[in-house]
């Protein structure tokens, strides 16, 4: 801009210049031409200085506008300056004020634990959180506050120890199953023995009354003594070295002791691969260990036998570590692999950091290689066949599953697999409609269709009789009915005669009657 100015500026200092120069030649011609010439370029030269005048003003005017422009300008920035500055600040000064809250609350919140700590060691079932409350007598009152907000029937059943009540309650809402796991072991600090009414609920694992078989409530039974010991195992982690002593004291452990040790034997008698890894007579059994802090009390071989029962159950980890069996993994999962378990495998290799020991994508294929093997036979028979084919199918969806938990589909894809269990589930649903049998579709004839009175002839076939034909009982008409016309009509007289074999069994009034045997 300032550049474009010199030169605008250069070129009107030259305008004097080039109008002398122009006056020189007009002076030549002066002097060669008439004396009018003097008038003309006296009008030309005045006019010359005219626009140089006008020129000048107005290259001026320009001048003090920008100027003016600069100034706003630079104003606006120093005002856009301060602004921003002071919305800085304002950001810096609330988050000053809101970590100073933060901090507040935390401490606030581990006071309050602490003191809840301190106060409540020795007994569980004493106020769960307590605040002081200054009255306007002066005096000070506790006030209690219970977290349990969902189930409060929780906190009165372990207040009551009702180990009984405590069992029926998780069984019958069971749906909401995250929010008692929250509540459970919140509730258990109102007990005054945690572990007795934990261990009193596990009464009914093991039925003496009735075949456990056949209970179909047992499957249930079992998996709320299992997490209600899994509670528990959540309320002690959280004590500290004096309130743990006090809860699982060594009267609790020589009870949990001798359930565990009655329990043991009853292992024994059962399939390690009937379960496919999904045991909960194991699985209960370990995780009593873990809960009552006795795993020390029982042969590690023995343990180590019963994680393959277990590898299946989501717990499976967690329950390891409990158990004190990190080390021993590797051990472990190579059993599991040995005995067809990958994916379970492949999970314990995953949450145990083994991952490089034991690749994930290898264990995949090596599986489902087992499990397409069987059904690749084509001389076995059609039932046999049938169950290599949901082997594999079972086998697909498990290898997808497990692919998709752990991000591994850049490494092994799945659409492949996808498209097997199409072909599959295809095969299995062509080959059903062929083994079903036909059944006739018997379906009503929609509108009216003429009715098919009894057969009494001998011919075989019904007697088809029109709908304009109805059927009436004669000594029912509505207007034979009543004093007056009973006073006045004659009994109706009835007449047996042959009709002809075109018009049908009616009478002479067209009223159907039913054609004696001989008729016939």
């Amino acid at each position: 801009m300032m550049e474009d100015t010199r030169s605008v500026a250069s070129l009107m200092d030259s305008t004097s210049s080039k109008i002398q120069q122009l006056q020189k030649a007009f002076a030549e011609l002066e002097s060669q031409r008439a004396v009018t010439l003097n008038l003309r370029w006296n009008e030309l030269e005045e006019h010359f200085h005219g626009l140089e005048r006008s020129l000048k003003r107005r290259f001026h005017e320009l001048e003090d506008q920008e100027k003016e422009y600069e100034t706003k300008t630079r104003k606006a920035q120093e005002l856009l300056e301060k602004k921003k500055a002071a919305v800085e600040a304002k950001e810096k000064a609330s988050l000053e004020r809101l970590q100073k809250k933060r901090d507040g609350a935390v401490f606030a919140i581990n006071t309050a634990l602490d003191k809840y700590n301190n106060n409540n060691a020795p007994n569980i079932s004493a106020k769960a959180f307590a605040a002081e409350d200054e009255n306007l007598d002066g005096t000070v009152q506790d006030v209690e506050i219970s977290p349990v907000k969902a189930y409060p029937e929780l906190v009165k059943l372990c207040r009551d120890m009702d180990s009984a009540g405590l069992h029926k309650f998780v069984s019958d809402n069971r749906k909401n199953l995250a929010l008692l796991k929250e509540e459970i072991p919140v509730a258990l600090k109102y007990a005054a023995n945690p572990g007795t009414l934990v261990l009193d609920s596990l009464e009914g694992f093991y039925p003496t009354t009735t075949d456990g078989k056949k209970d179909a409530n047992l499957l249930g039974t079992r998996r709320t003594c299992i997490m209600v010991m899994e509670c528990l195992s959540v309320l002690l982690s959280g004590l500290d070295s004096n309130s743990l002593v006090a809860v699982l004291s060594e009267s609790v452990k020589d009870r949990a002791k001798g359930v565990a040790e009655g329990w043991s034997p009853l292992l024994e008698t059962i399939d390690m691969d009937a379960g496919n890894g999904n045991s909960l007579e194991a699985h209960a059994f370990l995780q009593l260990l873990a809960t009552f802090g006795i795993v020390s009390d029982f042969k590690e071989d023995g343990i180590l036998k019963l994680i393959p029962m277990v590898s299946r159950r989501r717990q499976a980890a967690e329950l390891c570590r409990s158990l004190g069996l990190s080390e021993k993994m590797p051990g472990v999962i190579e059993v599991l692999v040995n005995s067809g378990k990958q994916i379970d495998a492949v999970n314990l290799a995953f949450a145990f950091g083994l991952t490089e020991k034991f690749p994930p994508v290898e264990l995949l294929k090596c599986y489902l290689t087992e499990a397409t093997r069987s059904s690749s036979q084509g001389n076995a028979s059609p039932a046999v066949q049938d169950e290599f084919s949901e082997r594999e199918l079972t086998g697909l969806k498990a290898v997808i599953k497990c692919v998709e938990e752990h991000n591994l589909e850049e490494q092994y894809p799945v659409e492949p697999l996808h498209k097997r269990i199409l072909q599959l589930e295809k095969a299995k649903a062509e080959k059903k409609r062929a083994t079903e049998p036909t059944k006739p579709q018997t379906k009503r004839p929609r509108g009216p269709q003429p009715r098919v009175t009894e057969n009494n002839n001998k011919t075989g076939y019904g007697r088809v009789i029109p709908e304009r034909y109805p059927q009436y009982v004669y000594d029912n008409r509505p207007f034979l009915n009543g004093p007056i016309m009973a006073a006045q009509a004659p009994p109706p007289q009835t007449y047996t005669f042959s009709p002809a074999p075109a018009h049908g069994n009616f009478y002479g009034n067209c009223y159907q009657y039913q054609a004696p045997p001989y008729f016939h």
